[in-house]
């Protein structure tokens, strides 16, 4: 006789099956398991997993963790009711929990040394988990994985060959290095995880031209085109001639004032023309741009200033006018730094990103193509410059000939104003956050067209695509193209674009896309290996947009800027510690933060699918949510709150909203409450601000 194997089914519930033939039959409903419940009272006396089924939990334990990324992962231990054989299928007495630690460290012997317990009073049984019929083996299974949305498919080859493993294995033997997809068996998957590996890498360090600085490509615009605009800001327009002349003039005040060639000098500016002017003289004198917000708060700017070590703080341009003319000097390489913008850090200190001219340089060439960006652009300057959107917006247009159109902060914080600005200066290259876009989209629907607008690059936050089907109806997908970019601070803005459609945003897309040209992404589990397609890991970024690390912080720049272990040049990847998983067909999914994970009995809480599920309600046109008291690992302490705008003209319900959301949620991801705001609260760079929802 078979031992036992053990299969977890979509709904969490548990069999025990003579063999893992038997799969297929379940996952075609031939053996619809009936839910398990706890045991009812202690552990039989006489219950004691032998040892090809303690291999077979294992295994699956094994596997699970690898394609879910956890440490920890519990599998459900059928009990046999006793006036039954040992291995007929049929009524079970409840189950028992097999749970298994896979934490660094662990080994062979300390997995299957696990005994199995009861569990604990109100435990749910794990899940949910499904085995996958294996397509090369036994021919009685479907081939390819299921696809319900809730269910976490694993191959059986991969678990029956992680079971080999388990089996033949010496006991000190690390549990970080069974691998599923190491197997003859599982070749064809290892294969598939290959392919899409090489999709998504790109091609890591390719530039069509020597890398080139920021003040080399925008003398080349000077040159070209002296007298085309170059900045309109207010009812004034400079022309590239006149904006280069004024930033030669800044410069010389910069050496005036000790500035040299790789000192740090802080812009303390709004948004307008003196800021961009002063960008570049910075850059002209070799030095590095620090940018500080002058809506932030005093004492954040006076920190940042004093973290970045600046030479010289500029709050008042007219102290670099009328001074005479600097020497002549040989500029930096474009290897050299361009500026640095600090990013918030876990430890509530930021940390300053130092970036070169040459990643800024690539990361124009990279896009200039499929963009189709040209001198006939005009491109909004709408960010803070203490924001790297602000990087892509400025230099995207500058050093392309295009006019940069600046918007003050009164009007990027009044949509319809907004709208207006887009429609009068025909803007037609639109950088926002999605919060940002989506409060836009509501003043176009009143705000006349913007017939100029034909690209819109989406970035800084996760996009959610479905409240974007109004904007397609008013302005199609052949005449304006919207673009959703996933991109780090410490990898220069962008790393990946994908074209959203009407057809991706019914669907519920959360694709990014693939990598830009130049650039690289893996996804790689906590040791530093590839996961299979559709796992969730790390992403991780190479290529032409990796930064130079962290501004005089060489301990956070040696944990998240690594050396590649595939390139024999020695350059470096970027740890984002953020989660995705690559598709099949090499596209990469954004998961959210690894940090923000948070979990009750087993189940991992995803605020973005919440959200999903409140956006389709007809009565909201933006939400937010929020979980809280994951930290602690008590289920009981986890409470998810939601916060929703009205869409036009309605007038939501909260417990109609919230009784929406239960009927098409798990229990577990229902919001406790739901409460109505007219707008949500953004940060001044556009993001969604958490610390500001009541």
């Amino acid at each position: 006789e078979h031992p036992a194997d053990l299969v977890l089914t979509a709904d969490g519930a548990a069999l025990d099956a003579r063999s893992l033939r038997l799969v297929a039959r379940v996952l075609r409903g031939d053996l619809a398991p009936d839910a398990l419940t706890p045991l009812d009272g202690p552990l039989p006396p006489d219950l004691c997993l032998d040892g090809e089924t303690r291999r077979l939990a294992s295994a699956l334990a094994v596997t699970v963790g690898r394609y879910e990324g956890a440490a920890s992962v519990r599998v459900a231990v059928p009990v046999p009711a006793r006036d039954r054989p040992p291995y007929a299928l049929g009524a079970l007495d409840g189950y028992a929990v097999f749970t298994a630690d896979l934490s660094p460290g662990r080994t062979v012997a300390d997995l299957l040394a696990t005994e199995p317990t009861a569990p604990a009073e109100g435990d749910d049984p794990p899940g949910p988990a499904l085995v996958a019929g294996d397509a090369h083996g036994d021919g009685d299974g479907p081939a390819g994985l299921p696809t319900d949305p809730d269910a976490l498919a694993v191959p059986v080859h991969q678990v029956r060959f992680v079971r080999e493993q388990l089996a033949g294995g010496a006991p000190n033997t690390p549990l970080s290095a069974l691998d599923p997809l190491n197997s003859a068996e599982s070749a064809e998957q290892a294969q598939q995880a290959k392919q899409a590996q090489q999709l998504a890498l790109g091609t890591p360090h390719r530039a069509a031209t020597a890398p080139l600085r920021i003040d080399e490509v925008f003398a080349a615009q000077v040159a070209a085109r002296p007298d085309a605009p170059a900045l309109t800001a207010g009812s004034a327009t400079l022309s590239y001639a006149e904006l280069d002349d004024r930033a030669e003039e800044l410069a010389d005040g910069l050496y005036a004032h000790g500035v040299r060639p790789g000192d740090l000098v802080g812009l303390c500016l709004p948004r307008g023309a003196d800021l961009v002017a002063a960008m570049l003289a910075v850059l002209k004198a070799d030095a590095v741009y620090v940018p500080l917000d002058p809506e932030h708060p005093a004492d954040r700017r006076e920190r940042t200033a004093r973290d970045a070590r600046v030479r010289l703080t500029v709050d008042d341009p007219a102290v670099l006018t009328g001074h005479p003319r600097r020497p002549a000097a040989h500029r930096g390489p474009a290897t050299g730094p361009a500026y640095v913008i600090h990013t918030s850090g876990s430890t509530g200190r930021p940390k300053g990103v130092l970036v070169p001219h040459a990643n800024v340089t690539a990361l124009v060439d990279a896009v200039r193509d499929d963009f189709a960006l040209s001198p006939d652009d005009a491109w909004t300057c709408f960010h803070s410059a203490a924001f790297d959107f602000s990087v892509w917006e400025i230099w995207g247009a500058l050093l392309t000939g295009a006019r940069l159109v600046v918007v003050d902060h009164w009007t990027s914080r009044h949509p319809e104003d907004f709208h207006a600005l887009l429609a009068r200066e025909r803007v037609s290259v639109l950088s926002q956050t999605p919060s940002a876009f989506t409060l836009l989209a509501a003043a176009d629907r009143t705000g006349g067209g913007l017939p100029a607008l034909r690209l819109v690059v989406l970035g800084g936050e996760p996009l959610d695509a479905r409240p974007l089907l109004a904007w397609f109806d008013r302005h199609p997908e052949d005449r304006c193209r919207l673009v959703n970019m996933y991109g780090i601070t410490e990898t220069t803005v962008h790393v990946t674009a994908a074209t959203v459609t009407r057809r991706e945003a019914l669907a519920g897309s959360r694709s990014v896309g693939r990598p830009l040209p130049g650039w690289s992404v893996r996804v790689l589990d906590p040791h530093g290996r590839p996961v299979p397609p559709g796992a969730p890991g790390e992403i991780v970024v190479g290529g032409a947009g990796v930064a130079l690390g962290y501004l005089n912080r060489p301990a956070p720049t040696a944990e998240r800027f690594v050396p590649d272990p595939l390139d024999p040049a020695g350059r470096r990847l970027y740890r984002s510690g953020d989660l995705g998983r690559l598709l099949p067909d090499g596209t990469l999914e954004h998961l959210g933060r690894i940090d923000d994970q948070v979990k009750v009995r087993g189940f991992r809480i995803e605020p973005g699918e919440i959200r999903h599920v409140l956006l389709e309600d007809p009565a909201v046109s933006a939400a937010a949510v929020t979980v809280t008291g994951g930290a602690s690992g008590d289920a009981a302490a986890v409470r998810i709150d939601a916060y929703v705008v009205p869409a036009p003209g309605a007038v939501p319900d909260p417990g109609s909203v919230r009784d929406r959301a239960a009927r098409l949620l798990p229990p577990h991801m229902v919001p406790a409450t739901v409460t109505a705001l007219p707008a949500l609260p953004l940060t001044a760079n556009g993001k969604l601000d958490p610390a500001r929802l009541p």
